[in-house]
């Protein structure tokens, strides 16, 4: 197991290192923070450029390097240490979780930065970009609750801990929320409500000051420290 300076999670509240924390609470790793203050654009400093090109966050910086990419640092946790978050090579699991796992990465998560992001993509149509983003979005979601029997909440694994924040933030931000309710596919808040119960989920959500029913009817979180945007 390795020592909490090893492993040092850059984050923001209620950013996309939620995503990297719940994994890492559910695994139940040593590891310290390193606040990425938002507030004045830490995430674009020389600093956090140095170890993240790209000026986005999470980063996990590890005895091998920093890593950054969502998805990536997900599956090298996995991969690198003796649990159950993830199907090993050899389990015939594995294919499906992959899939699942790169959709998340590679799809829903993308559709949600267009949500809240559009200027970065569409400067001089932002509120059609969004238009057409929640349009796309709820597609989406009708795709995961007709496929819901590998939303599992009960035990630790990665995609729970990559969909619940999507979850989370498709509920509040993005400008205009109320294209998005939850109870609109029971499987998803079956999920959440059961996901946020986890002693893991409820670790994380106090850390970042996220509230009682932070994916299942989530609020606008008070962090102890940092800022979300």
């Amino acid at each position: 197991m390795w020592m909490s300076d090893q492993l040092i999670l850059h984050y923001a509240p209620d950013n996309a290192s939620l995503c990297v924390r719940l994994a890492l609470e559910e695994l139940g790793i040593d590891y310290v923070t390193a606040l990425v203050d938002r507030s004045v654009k830490a995430q674009r400093s020389p600093a956090y450029l140095a170890i993240n090109p790209n000026g986005l966050i999470p980063t996990l910086q590890t005895p091998q390097g920093p890593i950054y990419e969502t998805g990536a640092i997900l599956l090298w946790l996995a991969e690198n240490t003796p649990s159950a978050l993830f199907p090993q090579i050899s389990d015939p699991k594995r294919a499906a979780a992959l899939t699942r796992l790169f959709w998340l990465s590679n799809t829903l998560h993308p559709a949600l930065r267009m949500l809240f992001y559009p200027d970065f993509y569409a400067p001089n149509a932002s509120g059609e970009l969004r238009h057409q983003t929640r349009i796309r979005l709820c597609a989406l979601y009708d795709q995961m609750a007709a496929d819901h029997a590998h939303l599992v909440a009960t035990e630790p694994n990665l995609i729970a801990c990559y969909l619940a924040p999507l979850l989370r933030w498709s509920a509040i931000y993005g400008g205009q929320t109320d294209w998005f309710t939850l109870g609109r596919w029971p499987a998803l808040l079956q999920f959440a409500e059961t996901f946020e119960t986890r002693p893991a989920a409820l670790r994380a959500a106090q850390a970042e000051g996220l509230g009682p029913t932070a994916f299942s009817n989530p609020t606008f979180p008070n962090p102890p420290e940092g800022s979300a945007t």
